[in-house]
């Protein structure tokens, strides 16, 4: 289930809405993972990702950047990444028609607390993954959210690596991966070709052989 929900702005960390809730089983405290994010948010800038998944003990962050705003969430690692961010995304359309051309000139935080109904109402409609649009959603190839940068935040926080030398790190990891299976493939063809050629130099000495020798 999401516990948490903020959206900030990219440029400065300022936060401009939340929803959060107590967990009501454990009664755990969510101040921590709050502060997580506001720390998450002033790491933030152009150059970072613009999903990414944050492994912070038990639990996940998933933030989507859209139109220079971070829409952020805590979950469990039980909920759906797909609905993740299928929620994300739901989220920043309505958002910026709400609120798009008066993001850039808020200096308070928590500007449009009021958004948190609509947070409420929307979060609702993802908790339960049997009703027909979720399960679609959960069902379905969604090759972007397979390849959302997966990291965690002890790595992005304490250890003060930015979001960006991370996804740089990621990208160059996939391109050292495209090139050894293309190496390997390589390696395969010529492989092929040389059992190939094994095979019809010795069917040449065999007829060379059989032409001189019993004739």
């Amino acid at each position: 289930m999401v516990l948490m929900t903020m959206i900030a702005r990219v440029g400065d960390g300022l936060p401009l809405a939340a929803s959060m809730q107590e967990d009501e089983q454990t009664g755990r405290s969510l101040t921590d993972y709050q502060n997580q994010a506001k720390l998450l948010f002033r790491k933030l800038n152009n150059q970072s990702p613009d999903r990414c998944t944050i492994e912070s003990g038990k639990m996940l962050f998933h933030y989507f950047i859209d139109k220079g705003i971070c829409y952020l969430i805590l979950s469990e690692p039980s909920f759906s990444k797909k609905l993740a961010f299928a929620y994300l995304e739901e989220l920043s359309s309505e958002f910026f028609v709400q609120y798009g051309n008066r993001v850039s000139s808020v200096t308070r935080p928590y500007a449009f607390i009021e958004f948190d109904t609509y947070i409420q109402k929307t979060k609702k409609s993802y908790m339960d993954s049997r009703t027909k649009r979720n399960l679609t959603l959960v069902s379905s190839e969604l090759q972007d959210v397979q390849r959302i940068m997966v990291s965690n935040i002890d790595d992005v926080l304490q250890r003060g690596v930015a979001l960006s030398d991370l996804d740089d790190k990621a990208s160059n990891l996939a391109s050292i991966s495209k090139k050894y299976k293309q190496d390997a493939h390589y390696l395969n063809l010529r492989s092929s070709y040389a059992k190939i050629a094994a095979v019809v130099i010795l069917l040449v000495i065999f007829i060379i052989y059989i032409r001189y020798w019993w004739l």
